[in-house]
């Protein structure tokens, strides 16, 4: 038995984090009357206790000042969205005035293509990845048919180039090159979702910049997961969604970034009153005129309500910062690949990048023998209180969080499919 699989050693590292305390911060689910070992916050993250004091005190001032909360006493309802907005900035890399919280991931990314993709005879073409989530496929395909074009050439999905269905840089560069000329945009994603491959944004957005393409990205899985620096990656865009390692609940609402070179930008975009110039919002002009920056690609006033819990998760990062947060993640991850490796080689094959600048917490797991057995280890594992989740055709996806996950978890997962009853 190696140093690395005894309590004591899992025990150890968890005394000695810096952040063990976080945990506490948090609901932990409950099986059979034990805390969960939750490897899910890739899909849905833990709620933080501090979320339901901030709903409740928006529904207190909800019932006692009705609509005088838009503007008077704490947390007023005109400005709520911005008080999200600096530490979100920081969570991403954005300046202030780059990021905005509205919508959900899929509307924003449709709103950023009305802005972004505006393709010509000679530039009709956007690249994205094979096999990207669904929802970003579905998006920018009806995209391009809005735009009277055919998916089958104006859509390029880059097939992956390695083992377990990754991508490398230079196959990504090869396809810039190849179909530069008809680039009219790039949409890829910070951490693809399935594999759990993380990827070099500012590369991305300067051979694409190169190429004469407008460049986006999707950070479903890369926001509160991987320390991000948007504005400097030069991305023309960027959208995500909040419920995963943010922490804000089911279908939270969700996030964007526009670069500020496109802060006054006349671009056309779909327009909404909550986008036009505060100072003259409420003065119900017939003519639009945006707030510079992402806000002015807001819609409707925020939901109050959805943007409750975000405040309480962005306390904790604001607490904490993604550098800490990241080192922790390396650590956790790291320890959950040696164990597997070392004890687990029969069983799991890790399909996730090995180099951890490749990837965030998420590993993507196969296990040997094929998908009915790799179905059947994921249920038997959630009959023991430990939950990761399903991606069709046949991975398992663990994510050890730093906010609340800890070595003994990873321990506790190992141990867990060793007694699998094969």
């Amino acid at each position: 038995m190696s140093e690395l699989y005894s309590d004591a050693y899992a025990l150890a590292q968890d005394a000695a984090d810096p952040l063990r305390a976080l945990r506490g911060e948090f609901h932990i689910p409950k099986h059979g009357g034990s805390e969960q070992a939750y490897f899910c916050g890739n899909s849905l993250g833990l709620q933080p206790k501090s979320a339901r004091r901030h709903v409740e005190e928006a529904l207190d001032k909800w019932a006692m000042e009705a609509v005088e909360g838009h503007f008077t006493g704490q947390a007023q309802w005109m400005p709520y969205h911005e008080l999200v907005r600096d530490p979100l900035a920081a969570v991403v890399g954005a300046l202030p005035s780059e990021t905005v919280a509205m919508n959900s991931l899929t509307a924003n990314l449709h709103l950023m293509m009305v802005s972004f993709y505006r393709p010509t005879r000679e530039r009709p073409a956007i690249l994205m990845e094979a096999g990207a989530f669904p929802s970003d496929r579905y998006a920018l395909e009806s995209q391009v048919r809005f735009h009277g074009l055919d998916p089958a050439t104006d859509l390029i999905e880059l097939q992956p180039d390695e083992a377990d269905g990754t991508f490398s840089m230079q196959a990504i560069e090869r396809a810039i090159a190849e179909h530069g000329p008809r680039l009219a945009l790039i949409v890829w994603p910070g951490v693809q979702y399935r594999n759990g491959q993380a990827f070099d944004l500012k590369e991305i957005a300067r051979l694409g910049h190169a190429a004469g393409a407008l460049v986006g990205f999707d950070l479903a899985h890369a926001v509160g997961n991987l320390p991000l620096r948007l504005h400097d990656s030069g991305a023309d865009f960027a959208v995500w969604c909040h419920y995963k390692y943010m922490n804000s609940g089911p279908g939270a609402v969700a996030g964007c970034f526009v670069h500020e070179r496109h802060a006054r930008t006349d671009r056309p975009r779909f327009a909404g009153w909550w986008g036009h110039q505060q100072s003259t919002r409420f003065k119900m002009g017939s003519e639009f005129s945006p707030t510079p920056g992402a806000d002015g690609w807001q819609l409707s006033n925020p939901p109050i309500l959805g943007l409750a819990p975000l405040r309480g998760s962005l306390e904790l990062f604001e607490r904490v910062g993604m550098q800490a947060l990241r080192e922790k993640s390396l650590k956790l991850t790291g320890y959950l690949e040696k164990l597997i490796r070392e004890r687990l080689p029969d069983t799991l094959q890790i399909a996730t990048p090995g180099e951890p600048e490749r990837r965030g917490c998420q590993l993507s797991l196969r296990v040997v023998g094929g998908r009915e057995r790799g179905r059947s280890l994921f249920e038997y594992l959630a009959t023991q209180g430990v939950l990761g989740d399903w991606r069709e055709p046949d991975v398992i996806r663990i994510s050890p969080a730093p906010m609340y996950n800890h070595h003994a978890d990873v321990l506790r997962f190992i141990r867990t499919v060793e007694r699998w009853p094969q």
